[in-house]
């Protein structure tokens, strides 16, 4: 191998090489040293064998990934795939495995060692798990669960719990629900992985774009940031890829190979948000057995349906069955076997109902020189439908939406479909939607999108990050924008959503002079999540009594019971984050019989009586990490900087709680970047940890201060600022 590797002073990967394959496979190679324990965990969940490395803590995602095929789904899509993005793939997968060979063993894995009292065993990665990684990272992120939610709310509330929690958007005429995410850690502990509590891919990002009109270089900027689960390592790689017709820089899955979601090779730029699209069908299903196979009611009558028992192996613990069963419209999620006559619900993931994942967009992507050639690769996207910006030296600015929908009314989107009516008939894929050019500027904050054609979903953030990024970009409208005025929207930490509450809070009356006095200083307050603002401690405080008071109501007591859809979706089915998410909509809500005033009251006088709350809201507000080991009895996760944090969960400085349940940050920006179509060079990027996935490493954690601050660092992308490194 020639390839050639560099670092620069964050321990970021430079790799390049003589042609796309030896790319590939060096990209394979540095990723199993940078990141061997983060892309092993990734692959075990693609195969569904999670407990077999850490124990019982892994059934519940295990039960999961067996039940939704991702594995299968990953090597139909992989066998489907033309023989030149095969042999990309099958080269990254060369480089995984020689890395993992090559590389010291993690300490992760020497914990896990010690704690079963025997070598956790490592194997080759089959040709399909860079595509089953990707499932992995997507998998959950998706609106399905809030459809599965919509239809428990409507099954335990009725029609009218389902007007107020049943996932509508501040355009319904209801008010609408907050932002589709879903609960933090339901006792304040870190979450392991995607399916434990708190530890949800939640659909939330903020990207825009600026037109060459706008900027002092009167070249295009862009500038975003993912909203994620913070996990450790970081779900996102710096990297940049070199060779004879490419050069990005970009943010990488580690364990897939190229740069998907944010990039930049030179004359052309991209950036994605979650377009929060109805992309996945849910359905209601009869089933019934026959012997031992499984029939489902379909619209033409009873059908066949696959039934599988699979063996999953528990370190330190008995083998478990999970029954798996897919109906002609979906795979069945549930958390007990199918009875003789049982109702059920199936999801439809259009990479399973297609047998693609959009691989085939990822190499032309690299290739991109300009803004229609990005949206051109991406026509191929398959899931999550995403909104993309893009931009290119030229000048050109596009927005495009791009992804496989299906083509559902709107009023088919908010709950299952039963599969035995004409509705039961998996709808047809939308078209592609053609890119609208950008002339001043452009923003995406998963808000409902003001073109009707685009409008892909249900339940959308409020407008309040939308609308304040617009305005940060319009408030100094006679000046021309670099890449350096973008720290000012990435550090914004206005909290839109305040001011609804807080109308509450001037209405409330008969307070003892104590509650009056907070009542007073809220009054009083800015409306910043800053670090150092004892007001916005002491909202945080009157936040989470009002969530906890109004989940114990007894109009809710209903949503506590149990759904049928395992473990792993416990997260969607938290009654205190689901009010946490609804809280404006709730007060405002008369049919359910909960007396809003008389809450808001009570939330004043308790937080009153109760320590005084005169810290700042950095002194609780740190980060809540997520690291698979910390769900592993016996074993620890490597610590991470305690540092205080600003913003909130819908600040466009997004590090998002659960209101009641914690304080700590479990979601936020998973990366930053600003990427200047002018000179790559004034680019900009950073990650909530560090570039090196390796706790031995100095760059472990090392951006970590930075990133507390919203701060970024350049990218450097001359060869001769960077430090050559052994490959082999």
């Amino acid at each position: 191998m020639t390839a050639e590797l560099f670092r620069d002073a964050w321990g970021v990967p430079h790799v390049r090489a003589a042609d796309h394959l030896e790319l590939a496979e060096a990209q394979g190679r540095v990723t199993a040293r940078d990141r061997g324990w983060q892309i092993e965990v990734d692959r075990w969940r693609a195969e569904g064998r999670l407990a077999e490395r850490i124990g019982p803590a892994g059934l519940a995602w295990d039960r999961f990934a067996r039940q939704a095929r991702l594995a299968d789904t990953a090597q139909r899509a992989y066998d489907a795939l033309d023989d030149d993005v095969r042999a990309w793939v099958d080269a990254y997968v060369r480089g995984v495995d020689a890395g993992l060979d090559a590389a010291p063993r993690p300490v992760e894995l020497a914990a896990l060692d010690e704690r079963f009292g025997s070598p956790t065993p490592h194997e080759p990665w089959p040709a399909w798990a860079p595509l089953g990684v990707m499932l992995v990272a997507h998998a959950l992120f998706s609106t399905f669960p809030r459809v599965l939610w919509n239809a428990h709310v409507e099954r335990t509330l009725g029609p009218a719990g389902l007007a107020v929690l049943g996932g509508t958007d501040p355009a319904e005429p209801r008010g609408g629900a907050a932002a589709d995410g879903a609960p933090g850690p339901a006792d304040g502990t870190p979450p392991d992985d995607p399916t434990e509590a708190g530890g949800v891919p939640t659909s939330g990002s903020n990207a825009w774009a600026l037109h060459g009109s706008r900027t002092a270089s009167g070249r295009p900027l862009l500038a975003g940031d993912p909203h994620r689960l913070l996990e450790l390592p970081g779900v996102y790689q710096q990297v940049r890829l070199a060779c004879p017709g490419l050069d990005v820089v970009g943010l990488a899955f580690p364990g897939v190979p190229g740069v998907q979601h944010f990039g930049h090779t030179g004359t052309a730029a991209w950036g994605i948000t979650n377009a929060m699209a109805h992309g996945v069908e849910v359905f209601r299903e009869r089933v019934r057995l026959r012997g031992e196979d499984v029939e489902a009611l379909g619209p033409d009558g009873w059908e066949p349906s696959e039934r599988l028992v699979e063996r999953v192996a528990v370190r330190g613990g008995a083998a478990v069955e999970v029954e798996v069963v897919e109906t002609a419209r979906g795979i069945v999620l549930a958390a007990e076997p199918c009875g003789a006559d049982t109702t059920v619900h199936s999801v439809r993931f259009p990479a399973r109902a297609s047998a693609d994942l959009g691989f085939a967009s990822l190499l032309p992507l690299l290739r991109a020189r300009t803004a229609h050639d990005v949206v051109g690769a991406l026509r191929g996207w398959v899931d999550p439908v995403n909104r993309v910006l893009a931009g290119d030296a030229d000048g050109t600015v596009l927005s495009a939406t791009v992804g496989r929908v299906p083509a559902r009314p709107r009023t088919e989107r908010r709950l299952p479909q039963d599969a035995w009516t004409p509705a039961g008939r998996p709808a047809p894929w939308r078209g592609p939607l053609p890119p609208v050019e950008v002339a001043d500027t452009a923003v995406d904050a998963n808000e409902r999108p003001a073109r009707a054609e685009v409008d892909l979903g249900l339940a959308y953030a409020p407008p309040h990050r939308a609308d304040r990024i617009r305005a940060l970009l319009h408030e100094g409208r006679a000046d021309r924008l670099g890449p350096e005025d973008m720290s000012a929207m990435h550090a914004d930490t206005l909290l839109g959503g305040a001011a609804g509450l807080l109308a509450w809070v001037e209405r409330a009356d008969g307070l003892t002079p104590a509650a009056d006095r907070l009542r007073a200083r809220l009054l009083a307050w800015d409306r910043h999540m800053d670090a150092c603002s004892a007001p916005a401690a002491t909202f945080a405080a009157w936040r989470s009594a009002l969530v906890r008071r109004l989940a114990a109501h007894p109009a809710l007591a209903p949503l506590h019971a149990p759904h049928p859809h395992g473990e792993a979706l416990d997260p969607w089915f938290s009654l205190a984050a689901r009010v946490a998410d609804a809280l404006p909509r709730l007060l405002d809500d008369t049919a359910l019989g909960i007396d809003a005033a008389h809450e808001v009251r009570a939330a004043l006088e308790e937080v009153a009586a109760g320590a005084a709350v005169d810290d700042a809201w950095g002194d609780r507000h740190r980060v809540l990490a997520s690291h698979l080991l910390d769900e592993v009895p016996g074993c620890t996760a490597p610590p991470v900087p305690d540092v205080p944090l600003a913003g909130d969960a819908d600040c466009v400085r997004c590090t998002g709680t659960t209101p009641s349940l914690t304080d700590r940050a479990w979601r936020g920006s998973v990366a930053r970047w600003v990427w200047d179509l002018a000179d790559r060079e004034r680019s900009r990027w950073g990650v909530p940890f560090g570039a090196s996935g390796d706790p031995r490493s100095p760059h472990f954690t090392d951006q970590n201060p930075l990133w507390a601050q919203a701060a970024t660092v350049e990218v450097v992308t001359d060869w001769d600022r960077l430090t050559p490194e052994e490959l082999a």
